[in-house]
């Protein structure tokens, strides 16, 4: 078990959520306001993505992560920011016998141009999803390459940020530790994604299949979807990781009670002091990541 516990809250994601719970942050400042919310309530990191103001859909305008970004660092607060490298990847294939067709939800562009935004304001922490991924139930993929992944590996390691990976099946943790094997990642950290149809399901099995597979003495961290958050936080903490909760990844602090980004940290904390473990501050967490301040 880990007794010093790293809590991520992922605060608004890119899917279709804005629409189902009016808690869910959309403009720069509702998404800084959720992370600075975050941070009160005991969240050691924030992952971060935007979203077009007017749309409430996902975005990769630089400009909303630099007001964002701003506004988290003027705030009276302490947090580790981790941003989002994964958009950029989606493509929605043709319907029937027109798969060249691509669909509306298509927004495919190459490794280094879905590092625009981690380039010009330098986090801490930026995601690199590891690995291809049938997404629902309907034509839609999200695309990471083998040499995409390895071009974005080598930027990241360059710009000196921390590179977290998300492992959304098995393959994908093959694929990370090549990456590590070949020399592209300087220590980077693991995120277990479970529940998202169709990877990795969130069971016990399968969480702990992959941490038997993680490299050893890597952090790691592993979150599950839905109504499966706060089990798999406990579960996480319970094999020996660190835990992510927030409105990415579900909308409910009870069935059928919308919750906010900071009443879910404080359900995890709780879960977890019940466990008897804590939750490291910022700097604490710096120190376990070996992060630098920025």
């Amino acid at each position: 078990m880990n007794h010093d516990v790293i809590i991520t809250c992922a605060l608004t994601g890119a899917g279709d959520t804005a629409s189902k719970s009016h808690l869910v942050p959309v403009t720069p400042k509702q998404i800084a306001a959720a992370a600075v919310e975050a941070a009160k309530a005991g969240a050691t990191v924030v992952h971060c993505h935007v979203r077009d103001p007017q749309t409430g859909r996902f975005s990769r305008d630089v400009a909303l992560y630099r007001e964002v970004m701003e506004r988290i660092r003027e705030a009276d607060v302490d947090i580790i920011v981790n941003l989002t490298a994964g958009m950029g990847g989606d493509l929605e294939i043709g319907p029937g016998e027109t798969p060249l067709e691509f669909g509306a939800g298509t927004d495919l562009i190459g490794a280094l141009e879905r590092l625009a935004h981690v380039e010009a304001l330098l986090p801490e922490i930026c995601t690199l999803d590891c690995g291809t991924l049938n997404f629902g139930d309907g034509n839609s993929i999200y695309v990471s390459t083998p040499a995409q992944l390895r071009a974005g590996a080598k930027r990241i390691t360059e710009l000196g940020v921390k590179a977290e990976l998300e492992i959304f099946d098995t393959g994908h943790l093959w694929f990370a530790k090549q990456m590590i094997k070949e020399g592209l990642l300087d220590d980077p950290l693991f995120q277990l994604c479970l529940g998202i149809p169709w990877g990795a399901p969130a069971d016990t099995t399968t969480m702990k299949a992959m941490v038997d597979n993680l490299p050893a003495g890597v952090t790691w961290a592993g979150f599950g979807i839905g109504r499966m958050q706060m089990p798999m936080a406990a579960q996480a903490v319970l094999l020996g990781g660190n835990v992510r909760v927030g409105l990415e990844d579900n909308l409910y602090l009870d069935k059928g009670v919308l919750a906010s980004n900071g009443q879910l940290v404080e359900r995890a904390t709780e879960i977890l002091s019940r466990l008897g473990a804590r939750v490291l501050t910022p700097a604490e967490g710096r120190a376990k990541m070996n992060l630098s301040r920025r």
